[in-house]
Formats: structure tokens, C-alpha cells, sequence
């Protein structure tokens, strides 16, 4: 069963545990199988039927680009991490 890494912000979901088990062929339905024992835990990370724009998901180490869609096997590790975008660029003139 794979393996997914709470963020710490949401442990208070799972009873403190930075790390539970939860089933699935795909990190969707590995996140439904989250809620079923988790409670609270697919509204923190989707909105509506998509991850939400502040959270990004790693499986077996790899940042997906496929989000839901990611297969996951029995092995996998499923992190759920604050996805980190762009910054601003800062150019100085000089006189």
C-alpha cells in the first residue's frame, strides 16, 4: 500500500502521524481513500476536482506534472508538498 507523507500543517487531520498508508492506482484515488480514513483531509488538498494551486505532489520523489492522474503502485511514496512557483526578477541599472 503506498506510502504518503503528511504535511505538517495538515497532521492535525491524521492524529499527528506525518506518514499513513491509504490505497489506490492513482493519487486520486489514493486522496478518496485518505478521506475515507481521514476525514477533512480531500478538502484541504483539492478544490473541487483538482489539486489546489498552493499544493503540488511528489510521487516516488518525481514532481508530477500529471497531478490526479499519477499512477502510484503498492511501493510508491505520495508526498504532498506547498508547490513553489516562479519569484520576480530584480534588475538594477547602473549609472
Amino acid at each position: 500500500m503506498p506510502t504518503v507523507y503528511i504535511p505538517t500543517l495538515l497532521q492535525n487531520l491524521t492524529g499527528g502521524r506525518a506518514t499513513v498508508e491509504a490505497d489506490g492506482a492513482t493519487v486520486r484515488e489514493v486522496i478518496e481513500n485518505l478521506e475515507r480514513s481521514w476525514p477533512g483531509l480531500r478538502e484541504r488538498l483539492l478544490d473541487q476536482e483538482r489539486l489546489r494551486p498552493n499544493i503540488s505532489v511528489a510521487v516516488d520523489g518525481e514532481v508530477s506534472p500529471l497531478g490526479l492522474l499519477e499512477r502510484v503502485s503498492p511501493a510508491s511514496e505520495v508526498h504532498f508538498v506547498a508547490a513553489i512557483r516562479g519569484g520576480s526578477v530584480c534588475i538594477r541599472t547602473v549609472r
